[in-house]
């Protein structure tokens, strides 16, 4: 089973709430109006992400097609390859 790894690129979010209210076990709206990953590790770059199940693909290819700027994304992290 490939390592899925959710990502968010926070910095452009335009906080539209499409993937909270899409997916609330994932995503939360923050003060400042932009969505957050759950329990997510922020890096450097303002980029967010979080390991996800394979059975949790489904709900978060969802919210990543919802979103109207294309900040979500998700990844095999063993391949470097985007899925979503």
């Amino acid at each position: 089973m490939p390592k899925l790894m959710l990502r968010h690129d926070r910095p452009n979010c335009i906080g539209c709430a499409a993937c909270a209210a899409i997916a609330p076990d994932f995503w939360e709206m923050a003060a400042d109006d932009k969505s957050d990953i759950k329990n997510s590790a922020k890096l450097e770059d303002g980029t967010e992400e979080r390991s996800i199940e394979e059975k949790e693909f489904a709900i978060n290819k969802d919210a990543a097609e919802s979103c109207p700027v294309n900040v979500i994304s998700i990844w095999d992290d063993d391949k470097k390859e985007k899925l979503a």
